[in-house]
């Protein structure tokens, strides 16, 4: 499916800042199956100098910096992707040493309390797609999708303790209980479209996971749908939990407080 994304992001404060250094994680994947034909950053003041690098998770970063005093700045992304019908792992195994970091608690990603307790409920045979498939079922009937319920900053036991949240904390409580079954688990970061809904809600910033298994190497599960990664969804970044791919990031000189507007358009070509 080829899907046009623009993402729109507006920082506003109510005084003004100097010396401001941004990081973005926007760019969609190209590996996975995924293809990206395009990708373009337009910023507001203009003329600022965008550079790239990959991260230690393979995704790509831009950066940037502004001297100079401001109040407002704007961020517009656009890309033009081709995504499977399904996810394809181009990947080889983890190695020992990142199979080790993607099952140790992170910073979202606690192994105690109610996360402990959830993984100890569902009975498992080991490591295996089953095993991940019966967690990301637990999870989904454990908790309530409600806008607003957690913030940016909410750990996983604690949204699973409360038993809501949104997809950043579903694809968190399945990191974790999954982890705590032997099973390798990352945080995946992108977008998801839905054609059916009308007016703007046809697309949205979406968090998922990918779990690795020794009976099908690595595959993309959706705990706040149920389901696995379809066509509609576009990759952008992964990582332990979402310290590891927030899609904006950045530091300031200044008092002023700070204010963010994101907006997400998807459609097809």
């Amino acid at each position: 499916m080829w899907l046009t994304v623009e993402h729109v992001t507006r920082f506003s404060y109510d005084g003004s800042i100097n010396e401001a250094y941004t990081e973005l994680r926007l760019k969609p994947a190209h590996r996975d199956g995924q293809r990206c034909s395009s990708f373009v950053i337009a910023t507001e003041p203009r003329g600022v100098s965008v550079a790239e690098y990959l991260d230690r998770f393979g995704n790509a970063v831009h950066h940037f910096d502004i001297l100079e005093s401001h109040q407002t700045l704007g961020v517009t992304a656009r890309s033009e992707v081709w995504t499977p019908d399904q996810f394809e792992d181009d990947e080889k195994a983890p190695s020992l040493l990142e199979r080790w970091d993607l099952l140790r608690p992170s910073r979202y990603v606690p192994l105690g309390g109610a996360i402990a307790d959830l993984a100890a409920e569902v009975e498992a045979p080991g490591p295996s797609l089953g095993t991940a498939q019966a967690m990301m079922a637990a999870v989904r009937g454990r908790m309530t999708y409600e806008t607003g319920s957690t913030h940016v900053r909410t750990v996983a036991d604690e949204a699973l303790s409360a038993g809501h949240g949104v997809c950043q904390d579903f694809a968190h409580v399945m990191i974790g209980v999954c982890r705590l079954h032997g099973i390798p688990s990352r945080y995946v970061s992108g977008y998801l479209f839905d054609p059916g809904a009308t007016g703007d809600g046809n697309s949205a910033s979406h968090a998922w996971v990918d779990v690795w298994v020794p009976d099908r190497g690595w595959v993309s599960l959706d705990p706040t749908h149920d389901r696995e990664q379809t066509a509609r969804y576009v990759r952008v970044g992964v990582g332990r939990d979402y310290a590891d791919v927030p899609p904006t990031r950045g530091v300031y000189k200044g008092k002023a407080r700070e204010e963010l507007a994101v907006a997400v358009r998807i459609r097809e070509p």
